[in-house]
């Protein structure tokens, strides 16, 4: 819990400073944290590091460095990550980015979320479905497509924290559960 408070911290310093130089530098600051992220993915013996109590600040900032010369990363974001190894806050970074993501999306008015359906959908389906569901919501939405056969047919659709499950698998579960009820 502790973690999750001190990444929002960071998150909402980084994206602040961000706003106030403007919409392009805060999309660029958001790019850059998700290529780091993407990087610490593909390198999980560096995040290691990081939360290990055992190497020093200094150390962890070296290991970062090597890691930042490989890409092309903004001054202000470099000098975030700095600061953050200087305070022995790397092990954070993965959540500081996805809060940072999601403050980047309430601004930019994204929505994210997923469609499950029992057959995977064709490229132009899945454009018209988003599209329509994009037209309903007013607002942008970035969909994740997945096929699931337990589901058996329909849809599952979670956006942020809601649910619409127009499954077949939850209209038979609805309908044993009448049955059991003697509806």
């Amino acid at each position: 819990m502790t973690g999750n408070i001190v990444a929002r911290r960071y998150a909402k310093a980084l994206f602040a400073l961000g706003k106030g130089k403007g919409a392009a530098e805060l999309d660029a600051y958001g790019k850059d944290l998700a290529a780091l992220a993407e990087v610490l993915a593909q390198a999980p013996e560096a995040v290691k590091v990081f939360k290990n109590p055992i190497f020093t600040a200094q150390e962890k900032k070296g290991v970062l460095e090597g890691i930042l010369a490989k890409m092309q990363v903004g001054p202000m974001v470099v000098n975030f990550l700095s600061l953050l190894a200087d305070k022995n806050r790397l092990a954070f970074l993965t959540d500081i980015h996805a809060y940072f993501g999601t403050l980047l999306d309430e601004v930019q008015g994204v929505v994210r979320g997923e469609l499950v359906t029992a057959v995977p959908l064709a490229a132009a389906k899945q454009a018209e479905v988003k599209a329509t569901l994009e037209k309903r919501t007013g607002r942008k939405l970035v969909l994740d497509f997945s096929a699931d056969g337990a589901i058996l047919g329909g849809v599952v659709l979670k956006i942020g924290d809601k649910v619409l499950d127009a499954s077949l698998r939850a209209q038979i579960q609805m309908l044993k559960d009448q049955i059991k009820r003697g509806e």
